[in-house]
């Protein structure tokens, strides 16, 4: 991998002068490249990255693209949300004129510098997380949400990433910084899309704080086009009694991987973690994550369902890990794939390691093709047999599906996937 590092320093010295320093201070960028030139990006002989299309950085340009000349057509933006501002970025650039953005009773603004000038060795630590440190180096804007203490009621804002380069001309850093007080509460919906066919590589970084007693709803939506690349990086760390809920639904990209490490570093802490990934021709998804229990009685519940077709490759690795002194932790893992095509292939993989007694921790993982009996039981009932294999994919993917608790997001949700399992009979049941 030294020749791409290498190259990403040469991208990085002809960038640097032109980075805004508003976002990150010089010094912070050029540590984030010497680390990752210390240390390489990852390659499929780390256990973790052997089911991640690697092999598309050899073809990519790491400088940020150039900035958008015109705005996307409206048509080409899910319909806003009742009620819920929207801030737009393109290529990671914020598009003022195209948002919806009052926002009463929280901070929502640019990114501003830290004030250290270097990125510390507790940041960005794990081998898995070095793709942050791409986004870390090359970030043109960004969004910080700081929602203050005890909201009266949830707060709620989308963030849109759109994809507009080919990249071969630049790649896309969007970047978001989440934090809540204590008894905040917020309803956060992060979409990444394609604003038309070019094949665009985007790196993503989110931080997300969560303070003691607060409520963070997260739905993130990767919807890129058929020919995008996208590694995605989401750190969290969660204090006493904080709840994070996270859904995730993955159906664009032609390769993408994200990076989920999660700290439940408070007492009673809780996570309910749940993706849904669907991949089609040659497409792959591959999801890593990590999750941390350092406190007593803290609480996960995660959740996976991949449908592969084609001669897609979804994969999702799931580790939770219960530090010493995390008595009481409560975790459940269930991790399903189902295989929709002849070629196709599902990896699903839980893994414990538990280093504390008086803990109640489960997993369960099954890969396989749809039920023979319950197709039999639709055929029987006069549905075509594409249909009835169709309505069986549904029925799969409604355990996440079903946790979307805004109604109109569920509905955009839901016409997404009738549309990728190509079924006008299931959008006539929607």
């Amino acid at each position: 991998m030294s020749a791409l590092t290498d190259r990403i320093a040469e991208d990085f010295a002809g960038a640097a002068s032109t980075l805004p320093g508003s976002v990150a201070a010089a010094a912070r960028r050029r540590s984030a490249i010497s680390a990752l030139a210390a240390r390489g990006l990852p390659s499929t002989r780390d256990e973790n990255w052997k089911y991640a299309n690697l092999r598309s950085l050899e073809r990519v340009r790491f400088r940020p693209a150039p900035p958008a000349q015109s705005l996307p057509a409206s048509g080409e933006l899910p319909q806003p949300l009742p009620g819920i501002a929207r801030y737009l970025f393109i290529d990671g650039r914020f598009a003022p004129t195209a948002s919806v953005t009052p926002f009463a009773g929280a901070a929502v603004r640019l990114l501003a510098p830290r004030d250290d000038d270097a990125v510390q060795a507790a940041e960005i630590s794990a081998a898995d997380e070095r793709f942050a440190l791409l986004n870390e180096a090359f970030a043109s804007d960004g969004l910080t949400i700081d929602v203050p203490a005890a909201s009266a009621t949830a707060l709620q804002l989308e963030v849109l990433f759109l994809a507009n380069a080919a990249a071969q001309s630049g790649a896309s850093y969007p970047r978001l910084e989440v934090r809540l007080a204590a008894g905040a509460q917020l309803i956060l919906i992060e979409r990444h899309l394609s604003a038309g066919s070019e094949a665009s590589f985007v790196t993503s970084a989110v931080q997300v704080e969560i303070g003691r007693g607060a409520r963070l709803e997260h739905y993130r939506l990767q919807e890129l086009n058929d020919r995008s690349i996208l590694f995605d990086t989401l750190s969290a760390r969660l204090a006493e009694e904080a709840t994070y809920r996270l859904q995730a639904i993955s159906t664009g990209a032609q390769a993408a991987r994200s990076t989920l490490a999660l700290a439940l570093a408070g007492q009673r802490a809780e996570l309910a973690l749940a993706v849904a990934a669907l991949g089609d021709a040659h497409q792959v998804q591959d999801a890593y994550a990590v999750v941390e229990h350092t406190a007593p009685d803290a609480r996960t519940l995660q959740t996976f369902r991949g449908i592969a077709a084609g001669r897609a490759r979804v994969a999702f690795n799931g580790k939770i890990i219960v530090a010493p002194g995390a008595r009481g932790t409560d975790s459940r893992q269930s991790l399903r794939g189902l295989l929709a095509g002849a070629e196709a292939e599902i990896d699903v993989r839980p893994q414990l390691e538990i280093y504390t007694d008086d803990v109640r921790c489960s997993h369960g993982a099954t890969a396989g093709k749809l039920d023979d009996a319950m197709l039999f039981y639709l055929l029987s009932r006069g549905l075509e047999r594409d249909t009835a294999q169709r309505l069986l994919k549904w029925a799969f993917l409604e355990d996440v599906i079903s946790q979307i608790a805004l109604p109109p997001l569920r509905r955009q949700v839901e016409e997404r996937l009738a549309g990728q399992l190509r079924d006008d009979t299931l959008r006539e049941l929607l």
